[in-house]
């Protein structure tokens, strides 16, 4: 995963080489982007570095969905948009992708769908700290009295930390409401 104080990392995994690099060119002033023209170059430009992948279908020598099943093998904790021309059916239903995007997309619809699967990884990852710390409470809570928890400025700090993630978690969830809310207004329109 990228630093806190750097662009989030994106791959553009485009075989049509004139695609991969408008995309590349439309984002590059807002992540860190990482081309590969091919499955082969994606598998190893994506490591534990990469934040999220924008990755085509059909590709020669190594489908996205191929790609898509190494990436996912490997682990990476990176979040996988589909840009493809391939329109979606039934086969999708098992794909482990996050998104999925049909071409023609425009720089817009790029920089929303990323910005949406940041969100979503940073409250996945703000609800696995969330449920630690509250694991953590009702532990000590279980096996110590009041009056040793009162005592404890440990516990008092971990009871701030649990409310401060409550509160960060609550707002994220917020902006993926949101997000979900502009795509339905599109959607209707």
């Amino acid at each position: 995963m990228s630093d806190q104080n750097s662009k989030p990392t994106v791959v553009v995994v485009d075989d049509n080489k004139s695609i991969a690099d408008l995309y590349s060119n439309q984002l590059a002033d807002v992540y860190t982007i990482h081309t590969a023209y091919g499955g082969p170059e994606a598998l190893e430009t994506v490591d534990e570095t990469v934040d999220v992948v924008l990755l085509d279908r059909r590709m020669p020598d190594l489908s996205g969905d191929e790609v898509l099943d190494r990436i996912r093998d490997e682990g990476y904790d990176c979040r996988v948009i589909m840009v493809t021309a391939v329109d979606p059916d039934f086969d999708i239903i098992d794909m482990a992708f996050d998104d999925y995007l049909c071409k023609p997309v425009d720089r817009e619809t790029l920089l929303d769908a990323i910005d949406h699967q940041l969100t979503a990884k940073q409250y996945s990852e703000t609800l696995d700290v969330l449920y630690q710390a509250k694991s953590k409470l009702a532990l000590l809570e279980a096996e110590k009295s009041s009056e040793e928890l009162e005592e404890s400025e440990e516990y008092q700090q971990l009871k701030q930390r649990v409310a401060a993630t409550q509160t960060q978690a609550e707002e994220l969830i917020s902006e993926l409401d949101d997000f979900e809310a502009a795509f339905t207004a599109i959607d209707r329109q």
